[in-house]
């Protein structure tokens, strides 16, 4: 059962206040904010307590969602919720941003009302919701095709789909009433996740990849899109398929509403999809990757004869040469006392810092072309720099994004619709890897 539910700014600011039970009064906002950001470091408890009342967060888009609860709820059903409630506003707002939920505030206390009676949580279920929402969403960005900002950081160059920006998808579920002479959309993003650890001889120690499909359907009717898959797809340890390029995952699981009659034979996912985003599968592979890892580092550690500490490190992109990592950002641990850093890069679109409060240098690269190297090397002022202090070096980790790059190899190979769409539509296939958790030991 939920008393109150906020959504507040980084700043503390209000922006959305309900009530449900009357039963506290709305300084326990005030009292939330002061008690999350008292706490040190970047990664508060879920769960805070007030006198008799609980404080339930998640954090999304740079906004708090807060729910407050009684000592008789339990906190896991309040986190689902809120996690579901972050996703239907997403669907229905277009994104999750401070401007977004003050441009489109009349809406969402509309979903609020309708979600939660007096407390209980009735439903989440776009379906449902959007035969009783009648605000209409307002976007604080229009999708334009003539918007050529971000082209290229998501998509896939077949003949059978089409590329989008990267902000195609950021946009309002449409209204229930329709839009006669709409543009219909739908968008299928495959999305990887990636663990790996590099030992310090160079050797993968670990490899995992978890994946996932995602389906957000802008189309006021869709009675069934099918979605082929690479034909050599296989599952299990079971022998490869086909004769083209492996493509293999451990496990996998799929949405209740996906009919799998023609998966086994052609690799074929059959489904009616529904106004919003679902996601339709979910795999895994935990064995080690198809390809290379994309990222190799090449160290040097060593004390020069003033007592600084040399750092020398060369960074090689083991991706195809048309490819490209974006956001690339290499953390590097350094000893305790480190006072300043100075730096030479390898071009002048990095940069380099010494944060001294989590003791770790580090490194952006914006865009890292595939098949190509970069080098840095780093000079840290370490008072009383001994050999002990050598060791607290390491191990570097590394986050990113691929754009346009599947780790497993797993590919859209058609996506069709029935019964053909009378007006325009458009269909958008886009593929993306980021780094869930990439350490290379030194």
């Amino acid at each position: 059962m939920i008393s109150q539910l906020f959504i507040l700014s980084s700043k503390g600011d209000h922006l959305i206040y309900k009530d449900f039970r009357g039963e506290t009064g709305s300084d326990v906002v005030s009292v939330f904010y002061e008690k999350v950001t008292a706490l040190s470091g970047d990664q508060p408890p879920v769960v805070m307590s007030y006198k008799d009342l609980h404080f339930v967060h998640v954090r999304l888009g740079g906004l708090y969602w807060v729910a407050t609860t009684t000592a008789s709820s339990s906190p896991f059903t309040v986190i689902e919720f809120l996690n579901r409630l972050t996703s239907l506003i997403k669907d229905y707002c277009g994104g999750l941003s401070e401007a977004s939920v003050q441009m489109n505030f009349a809406l969402i206390y509309e979903l609020l009302d309708e979600v939660v009676d007096h407390g209980y949580i009735q439903t989440t279920s776009s379906d449902i919701l959007k035969n009783f929402i009648q605000t209409e969403a307002v976007s604080s960005r229009p999708f334009s095709l003539f918007d050529l900002s971000n082209i290229g950081l998501f998509g896939a160059e077949t003949q059978q789909s089409k590329v989008a920006p990267s902000s195609a998808a950021s946009r309002p579920i449409q209204s229930s009433r329709g839009e006669q002479g709409g543009t219909s959309e739908i968008f299928v993003d495959v999305i990887e996740r990636m663990c790996v650890t590099i030992g310090n001889n160079g050797l993968v120690m670990k490899a995992e990849v978890e994946g996932e499909i995602r389906v957000k359907c802008f189309m006021s009717s869709c009675s069934e899109m099918r979605i082929g898959l690479n034909e050599e797809l296989s599952i299990g340890k079971s022998q490869l398929r086909g004769y083209g390029a492996a493509v293999r995952v451990d496990e996998c699981s799929f949405h209740p509403a996906v009919r799998l009659e023609e998966f086994d034979s052609h690799r074929i996912l059959r489904l009616c999809p529904s106004q919003g985003e679902q996601t339709v599968m979910q795999y895994q592979l935990s064995d080690g990757l198809p390809s290379a890892p994309p990222f190799r580092l090449f160290p040097s550690i060593e004390r020069d004869n003033g007592g600084r500490l040399l750092m020398y490190l060369k960074l090689r992109c083991d991706l195809p040469p048309k490819s490209a990592a974006i956001s690339v950002c290499v953390t590097l641990p350094v000893p305790k006392g480190s006072l300043s850093l100075s730096q030479e890069l390898s071009s002048p679109d990095q940069s380099a810092e010494l944060k001294v409060q989590s003791r770790a240098v580090i490194w952006n690269i914006p865009r890292f072309t595939g098949g190509t190297q970069l080098s840095a090397l780093f000079k840290v002022e370490v008072p009383c720099l001994s050999s002990a202090s050598m060791l607290e070096v390491g191990p570097v980790g590394l986050s990113f994004e691929l754009p346009k790059f599947t780790a497993t190899g797993l590919q859209i190979r058609f996506l069709r619709l029935s019964p053909v769409q009378p007006g325009p539509s458009q269909r958008w296939v886009r593929y993306v890897t980021h780094s869930d958790s990439y350490t290379i030991r030194i």
